[in-house]
């Protein structure tokens, strides 16, 4: 694969699958917080998982040669890498 999607840069992915979240987000917090959702942003699919490796390779099972956008449920994108850096999960 050369390109991320259809020739979408990453932060296009990452801009689309923020927008399409935001637009949901209501749904899936406070009741799934902690857990992990992978975006295939061209269609607006969402797969969840406890972990983000089970939220990617759910949505690879069902788009094997796409790019997805991950969040974890509840968390900014900060606060995910600080956490990681200061080894908490």
């Amino acid at each position: 694969m050369d390109e991320p999607a259809k020739g979408q840069s990453l932060q296009e992915i990452a801009e689309k699958g923020d927008a399409l979240y935001q637009a949901v987000k209501d749904e899936y917090e406070p009741q799934y917080k902690g857990k992990f959702l992978a975006v295939e942003v061209e269609k607006g699919i969402f797969y969840m998982g406890d972990t983000g490796k089970e939220a990617i390779e759910k949505a690879r099972a069902a788009n094997p040669d796409k790019l997805f956008y991950l969040l974890k449920i509840g968390f900014s994108s900060t606060e995910i890498l600080a956490r990681s850096l200061l080894g908490h999960s």
